[in-house]
């Protein structure tokens, strides 16, 4: 299977892990619409044994699965590989236990291909991946959010994306064309001017769904991956986007202030050690407030774009006209 890697990245991995030999012994996942491949290596001769690449290679043909195939998200998507690859070099290093993210293990680029080579999180104590999670692994997930929020507090999203998250308004005019509900279109700006305006402004993972997360298998311990939608935000889009990864309707709405309420204790916590000067109250008064804004910026990009998506509910629909009439 050492076919999949030219023999240019053969030669790097072999050459920055000291390794005698490798073998491809799984792919784990096909990155989208035909961008390259996710791959675990076996390494002979070396600690540790295995690694994994995550080799992209831009497909001469579009083929997303939802049709949407235009220039516009070409470049998108190529963006989000630049921002991947700027994310693991200049700042990953940053994250500590209680945001793990994989370390960076090499970086290569052969013509119009790029390798990052990371460390395996599965052989690292995280080879739990899961579709469904008890209240102490969404916790556990909420707790990297708010320290990973908390650790980039303030910062500006040097080569990352001005603008985190893979749905944000301006990357989704065709989205926004397509969508169909008048009112939620005409306030999208709005909504994405107050989400930009927000005086608090952090890192957000721009991705942070359940798949994304790695956990260990007692579930206390949680490292993320998949950092291609990294950029400046209000930390309110990733927790509202995470919460409707892993929660159906009624355990959103009955849950909402429990998980809101547990993301705020840890990201204070995490603040005074972090930031003693930003004031955590002020933080979480905006914050509040800012939550259901950032649930109805996702739902108007997911009604633009797959209409019919299993998460477009009666509570979103409903929290979603209550937004837009407080704010038009």
């Amino acid at each position: 299977m050492t076919r999949d890697l030219n023999p240019h990245f053969q030669a790097s991995i072999l050459s920055t892990t000291g390794a005698s030999g490798m073998e491809v012994t799984e792919i784990i996942q096909n990155l989208w619409s035909g961008y390259g491949q996710i791959l675990r290596i076996k390494l002979e001769g070396t600690s540790p044994s295995t690694v994994i690449a995550k080799h992209i290679r831009i497909p001469t043909t579009a083929n997303h699965p939802r049709g949407w195939n235009s220039n516009l998200s070409h470049q998108r998507k190529l963006k989000s590989y630049q921002v991947e690859t700027a994310w693991y070099r200049h700042w990953s290093q940053r994250c500590g236990a209680d945001c793990r993210i994989p370390a960076l293990l090499a970086f290569d680029q052969h013509d119009d291909e790029i390798l990052l080579v990371l460390e395996d999180l599965d052989a690292a104590g995280y080879p739990a991946r899961l579709t469904s999670v008890s209240t102490a692994q969404l916790h556990s997930c909420i707790d990297w959010l708010a320290n990973f929020h908390a650790t980039f507090m303030g910062e500006k999203p040097y080569d990352l994306w001005e603008t985190g998250t893979y749905w944000h308004l301006a990357t989704r005019s065709e989205e926004l064309e397509a969508l169909n509900d008048l009112p939620l279109k005409n306030a999208a700006p709005t909504l994405d001017r107050i989400l930009s305006n927000a005086r608090y402004q952090t890192l957000v993972h721009g991705d942070a769904k359940l798949a994304n997360f790695c956990l260990s298998p007692s579930g206390d311990q949680v490292a993320a991956v998949d950092f291609q939608y990294v950029g400046g935000g209000c930390g309110m889009k990733d927790l509202a986007y995470f919460i409707g990864s892993c929660l159906d309707e009624d355990s959103c709405e009955k849950r909402e202030p429990e998980l809101l309420d547990h993301y705020f204790a840890n990201l204070r916590a995490a603040l005074a050690v972090k930031h003693p000067s930003i004031d955590p109250a002020a933080v979480e008064t905006e914050w509040r407030s800012i939550f259901p804004i950032a649930w109805t910026d996702f739902h108007r990009f997911l009604k633009g774009w797959s209409p019919g998506h299993w998460k477009i509910n009666s509570y979103s629909e409903r929290l979603a006209r209550e937004v837009v009439g407080k704010v038009v």
